[in-house]
């Protein structure tokens, strides 16, 4: 499938490109206390490992603003600081080196804190992201709409964004975030019709697993799909890893990246007479450090085993006892049921590694 991506203005965050055509960028944001900047640095290290871009951290205090410069200095993907109200804490964390804010100008103040902070952020070339929620509007925009619908988000979007551009600054990412996943997507489509800032895209608050797992992948895969988003966050009560996990399969399943194994299985039946549960896990585990874009299929039943397995780049077709290995449609091997996974993988290996 090929996707035709809104054309967005490019920004910078770090070294990192946004918009104008660049990758789609996976973030995520720490779950840690800021201030205790040994656990925020682990968080961090680990995003990193798993493939993570741009990482965000709250900032409640000058205390966690005054500990961006140490974190900075122990990370290498660019890092944002999540700011509310006080303007003294953006301008502190750009002095300690932050790559990027995430603020909405209207609730920072009056024009001289937010002309404060944008003279500093441009000095440094550090982007703003305004960052919609909609369980956050402007108290006045609230009640003009009565509810926070998606007019309502993108007005409130809009709001901030003329704060800035009257102080001359464009360096500017949006977001604009529900719980609901349609409210979202219609906020999306609204601004995206309007204007060409660079967008990030993501569900807030969409729970635990797997309810937000499958809240976020509708909600940013359409959204994907119609070419809008720069950049995407997965939003879930879990570890960040698993946020960062979960987008990256978003990616893949669109086809707008090519990376990894993709493994295909049986959800078992009555007809299954080996343990592919276990197999599954098995392959993930020895797959783990394959990059290469492959399909795996690991089948279970006579029914449709055999042809996923031949259709896909390397398979397993198991029965009682037994199984078949397929490589590139071929049937390699034939084996007893506890040497099929080592065989998988080892074909695996000699063709990808």
């Amino acid at each position: 499938m090929n996707i035709e991506r809104k054309k967005t203005r490019k920004i910078y965050i770090g070294g990192v490109p946004i918009g104008g055509g660049e990758p789609i960028v996976v973030q995520s944001m720490t779950k840690t206390d800021t201030r205790n900047i040994n656990a925020t640095v682990r968080q961090i290290k680990l995003l990193e490992r798993e493939g993570c871009k741009i990482v965000r951290v709250a900032v409640p205090d000058m205390q966690a603003a005054k500990a961006i410069g140490d974190i900075k200095k122990r990370i290498n993907i660019p890092l944002v600081a999540d700011i509310h109200f006080n303007w003294r804490l953006a301008v502190e964390a750009i002095k300690q080196g932050v790559d990027a804010l995430r603020i909405n100008p209207g609730n920072i103040g009056d024009k001289e804190k937010v002309k404060e902070i944008v003279k500093r952020a441009k000095e440094k070339g550090i982007p703003i992201r305004v960052g919609v929620n909609a369980g956050s509007l402007p108290k006045d925009i609230l009640k003009k709409y009565g509810h926070p619908v998606a007019q309502a988000m993108v007005e409130a979007a809009e709001r901030h964004i003329n704060i800035l551009n009257e102080l001359d600054f464009y360096d500017i990412k949006v977001s604009l975030k529900a719980s609901d996943v349609w409210k979202t997507i219609e906020a999306y489509r609204l601004f995206s019709s309007k204007y060409d800032y660079p967008l990030h895209v993501g569900i807030t608050e969409t729970g635990p697993v797997p309810q937000g797992v499958v809240k976020s992948s509708i909600g940013i895969g359409l959204l994907l799909m119609e070419g809008i988003g720069d950049t995407i966050r997965v939003s879930l009560t879990e570890s960040p890893v698993v946020e960062v996990k979960v987008a990256y399969e978003i990616l893949r399943v669109l086809g707008i990246i090519k990376k990894g194994p993709e493994i295909i299985s049986c959800p078992t039946c009555g007809r299954c007479e080996i343990n592919i549960k276990k197999m599954v896990h098995q392959v993930q585990k020895a797959l783990k450090t394959i990059s290469k874009p492959i399909t795996v299929a690991v089948m279970g039943c006579s029914v449709n085993g055999p042809g996923e397995a031949k259709e896909a780049d390397f398979g397993l077709a198991g029965g009682k006892g037994h199984g078949v290995i397929f490589v590139k449609g071929k049937i390699v091997k034939t084996l007893k049921e506890d040497k099929l996974i080592e065989a998988l993988v080892e074909e695996i290996k000699r063709e990808t590694c």
